[in-house]
């Protein structure tokens, strides 16, 4: 444990902290799962456009790197591409 005031109070925010950036994670994972168990390409794309929107809302607030979110926006986007090919 801590044994400065500054310290303690160092370790109660960063559990809060890590708190709120699980919950945001999560929420990014979540929204790739729905784009790639989509059956159909419009119903994939509907689902692009929220996951988009979530992983560029968590990337400009540090959570997650603007690569990260970059690499999975493109990998979503031939995922649908080819949904859109096989129909």
């Amino acid at each position: 444990m801590p044994n400065h005031v500054s310290s303690e109070k160092r370790v109660r925010q960063d559990k809060k902290r890590q708190a709120y950036n699980r919950f945001y994670k999560v929420m990014a994972k979540r929204a790739i799962k729905d784009v790639i168990a989509a059956t159909s390409a419009s119903e994939a794309q509907a689902k692009y456009n929220r996951a988009a929107e979530v992983l560029d809302r968590i990337a400009d607030r540090g959570i997650i790197h603007k690569n990260y979110a970059a690499n999975h926006k493109s990998k979503l986007a031939a995922h649908i591409n080819k949904l859109k090919k096989a129909a």
